[in-house]
């Protein structure tokens, strides 16, 4: 992608959708990061449907650990992998009160030392729960970026490092949004709907998919 093409890609993304935000439901820092942890491999509608029960009994690090294992299991049964998920969200509740007082921690080294979190959790934590302008990289970032010609990159640090580098500052700390959005609902693995994509005329993509 062009560099002048870049502001009026998110210019036009923006207007679509002035205050984007992450589709996992949460009304606290840790329960943002609980609903990140468990998202890994899963849906965002799955994560939601569970949390929904579960922040209801446990929406502090205390009552999750209070829950133990079996009890957290049960109400996450439905979630892939969520006998391993379990457990690193339990050992995490442990260090939230032990080391931060109950608190989710605002560094990127913290947080990723925490059970079953990563740099994509982190940067979603960091973004969405304190407003840093972080990148976190999932697949439907790391598709529209190489597809569109964005940020191309191999793997997802390297399309991570490119956003940061590549991304005007007055998008940033939304733009992880738009992106995952617009690969979710219009920039699709299988199919992009390039007919209806009101940023298709920025995009390095060819040929572009007609109208079925």
């Amino acid at each position: 992608m062009k560099k002048e093409f870049i502001e009026p890609f998110f210019a036009t993304l923006k207007a679509a959708n002035p205050q984007p935000n992450t589709e996992l439901e949460y009304t606290s820092v840790f329960e943002l990061l609980a609903a990140v942890l468990l998202s890994a491999q899963a849906t965002d509608v799955g994560v939601n449907k569970a949390t929904r029960r579960l922040f209801v009994v446990a929406p502090t690090p205390q009552r999750m650990l209070a829950l133990g294992l079996e009890g957290l299991e049960s109400q996450i049964k439905t979630i892939g992998l969520y006998r391993s998920k379990a457990r690193h969200l339990l050992e995490t509740c442990k260090i939230l009160i032990d080391t931060y007082g109950g608190e989710v921690p605002r560094t990127r080294e913290a947080l990723e030392a925490l059970p079953g979190v990563g740099r994509k959790t982190a940067n979603v934590v960091l973004n969405v729960g304190f407003g840093e302008p972080t990148m976190a990289v999932d697949t439907h970032i790391f598709r529209v970026s190489n597809r569109t010609g964005l940020a191309p990159g191999k793997n997802p640090l390297t399309v991570e490092m490119q956003l940061l580098k590549r991304v005007p500052a007055e998008y940033a700390v939304d733009s992880h949004h738009w992106l995952i959005l617009h690969g979710r609902y219009v920039c699709q693995a299988r199919k992009p709907q390039c007919w209806h994509c009101s940023v298709a005329a920025y995009c390095d993509f060819k040929p572009k998919t007609p109208a079925p």
